[in-house]
C-alpha cells in the first residue's frame, strides 16, 4: 500500500511527550526498518538526505531507513503503526507523493528536479556544485553530486524555476516556507547573491518566508545585500565547532575559521534579527562535545539558532560508512543546548522559516518542547528529565 497523509501542512499539534521526544532521539540514532511503502524519501542531495519523512504521533520527522533497526514501520488498517518486539510503541503517517510533482515547466523540465518537498517545507539546492566537491576539500558528510550524478536535479535553477514551482507547491501541497541552499563558490560572495536572488524571486511569487543558505562571504557588505532582497532568515553553516573535525572532515571550512563564522553571524543578526541566522551544528563527527555545547551557548549569546543533528550517513559520501551517534552521546547535547535557547527566548517560531523552522532532522525542537531541557548555570535537567551528563566523544 502507499503511505499517506491526513494531516493537514501546518496544523498545530500539541507539545510532544517526553516519551515522544526519547522515540525520536531514538529513531534518528538507530534507523527504522520500513515493512510497508514510503512514498516520500530523499538519496543524495542536501538537507534530509537518505531518509523518509512521516509524521510520528503528529511530530514531523526524518529517520534513515534500515534494515538492521529494532524498530519497524507497519501499515495498520488506518494509518501506520511503530512497532518494537510486537509492541506498538508511536503512531505514524507518511507523506504522499507532492502534487506538483507530476508538472513540469515549458520546456520541460520535471518540477521535481528543480525543488522537493521535505514534508511541509519547499527545498532546492539552487546550485548543484561546489568548489569542494571531488577534490581534497570535500565535506565528508555532503553528498551534494550525488543526485546530480544521479539525474534527480539539474545543475542549476534560476529564480524563474524555482518561483513557478514554488506557487504551485504552495496552492497544490501546501507549502508553508522554502528553503534554497548553494554549493560553496569561488566567488567573493561565495553564491550568496545568486541564491538570494533566487529567495528574492520565491518570496515575491508565492508570498512564503524564505531563508537561503551559503559560506561566510570575503566581505560582510554582501549581507546587506542579500537583506535588501526581501529574504527571511540565512543559514550559515559551520557544521563543527570542533577545529580538529573541520580540519579532517571539511578543510574549505577549516581555512575558513570558526572566528568569521562568528563575526557573519554577528553582522546578519544585526540585519535580520535574533533567531533568523541559524548554523548547522552535526553530531557524530568525532567532536569534542564539551567545545560543542560551550560554543553552541556562544552562539545563542548573540542571538545564532545552533541547529544540532546527528549526523546522517549519505551513500556516496565520504563518511557513508560511518554511523549515526547513539542517542545516549547526542540527548544530553540536546538538553544543554536546549536551555541556552530558552534562557534566550529562541526557538523553531522564532526561525520563520529553514531547517530551524522544520527541524524535521533534529530532535533539539522537541526536546525544548517537551521540558526536557537544562537550564543554564544548572548541572541538573529540566522538567521530568534525568541527570545527563555530556559523554565522551564518538569515534570518528
Amino acid at each position: 500500500m502507499t503511505v499517506t497523509d491526513e494531516r493537514s501542512p501546518g496544523e498545530v499539534v500539541e507539545a510532544p511527550t517526553g516519551d515522544t521526544a526519547a522515540l525520536i532521539m531514538e529513531l534518528q540514532s538507530v534507523g527504522l526498518r520500513v515493512e510497508t511503502e514510503l512514498e516520500t524519501s530523499r538519496r543524495g542531495g542536501a538537507g534530509p538526505s537518505d531518509s523518509g519523512m512521516l509524521w510520528i504521533e503528529g511530530v514531523p520527522v526524518t529517520v534513515p531507513p534500515s534494515t538492521t533497526s529494532p524498530y519497524s514501520l507497519r501499515a495498520e488498517d488506518e494509518g501506520q503503526g511503530i512497532y518494537r518486539d510486537g509492541v506498538k510503541v508511536a503512531s505514524a503517517s507518511g507523506t504522499r507523493r507532492p502534487r506538483f510533482y507530476d508538472l513540469e515547466t515549458a520546456d520541460g523540465i520535471p518540477y521535481h528536479r528543480i525543488a522537493l518537498l521535505h514534508l511541509d517545507s519547499l527545498a532546492s539546492t539552487v546550485v548543484q556544485a561546489c568548489n569542494y566537491w571531488g577534490n581534497s576539500d570535500q565535506c565528508g558528510f555532503c553528498g551534494i553530486g550525488v543526485s546530480l550524478a544521479a539525474g534527480a536535479t539539474i545543475a542549476k535553477k534560476t529564480p524563474e524555476m524555482l518561483a513557478e514551482v514554488a506557487v504551485a507547491a504552495r496552492d497544490l501541497d501546501g507549502a508553508v516556507d522554502a528553503t534554497l541552499t548553494t554549493g560553496s563558490s569561488v566567488a567573493p560572495d561565495r553564491g550568496a547573491l545568486y541564491v538570494a536572488r533566487c529567495g528574492q524571486a520565491v518570496k515575491e511569487a508565492a508570498g512564503l518566508p524564505v531563508e537561503v543558505q551559503f559560506e561566510p562571504p570575503r566581505s560582510l557588505d554582501v549581507l546587506h545585500e542579500v537583506h535588501d532582497t526581501g529574504v527571511d532568515s540565512v543559514g550559515i553553516h559551520v557544521e563543527s565547532f570542533d577545529p580538529a573535525v573541520l580540519a579532517r572532515v571539511a578543510p574549505g571550512k577549516f581555512r575558513t575559521g570558526v572566528d568569521t563564522y562568528f563575526r557573519t553571524w554577528e553582522r546578519a543578526v544585526q540585519l535580520f534579527g535574533e533567531g533568523r541566522v541559524s548554523t548547522y551544528v552535526i553530531l557524530g563527527m568525532g567532536e569534542d562535545p564539551d567545545l560543542t555545547v560551550e560554543m553552541c551557548r556562544r552562539a545563542v549569546d548573540i542571538g545564532v539558532y545552533p541547529f544540532v543533528v546527528p549526523l546522517r550517513p549519505v551513500a556516496g559520501s565520504l563518511m557513508a560508512d560511518v554511523p549515526a551517534p547513539a542517542r545516549e552521546y547526542t540527548e544530553p547535547i540536546y538538553r544543554k543546548v536546549a536551555g541556552f535557547l530558552a534562557e534566550r527566548g529562541l526557538g523553531a517560531d522564532t526561525a520563520v522559516a529553514g531547517c530551524a523552522r522544520c527541524q524535521a532532522c533534529s530532535s533539539l525542537n522537541l526536546v525544548q518542547q517537551s521540558g526536557g531541557a537544562t537550564p543554564c548555570g544548572s548541572g541538573g535537567a529540566g522538567a521530568g528529565a534525568p541527570l545527563l551528563q555530556i559523554g565522551k566523544r564518538p569515534g570518528a
